[in-house]
């Protein structure tokens, strides 16, 4: 069984710990609840990189942009 949308979305949440996690958490966890309907073997997996990634990306952004503006 393949699991297009839980793929898509573990790379999506892994990529929001770094880059746009305003941007690829959301689409991550909107794929991943996708995925969930679909029945795909992945979707629990990626739906947690996917809140994960939101969650600590933000974290990790505010912190660097706070060191930079200080």
């Amino acid at each position: 069984m393949s699991s297009p949308f839980s793929v898509i979305a573990i790379v999506l949440g892994g990529l929001s710990f770094l880059l746009f996690p305003v941007v690829f958490g959301p689409v991550a966890i909107i794929l991943a609840v996708i995925a969930k309907k679909k029945e795909e073997s992945l979707a629990n997996v990626a739906l947690t990189v996917g809140i994960l990634g939101a969650v600590f990306g933000m974290i990790i952004g505010a912190i660097v942009g706070a060191s930079l503006l200080s």
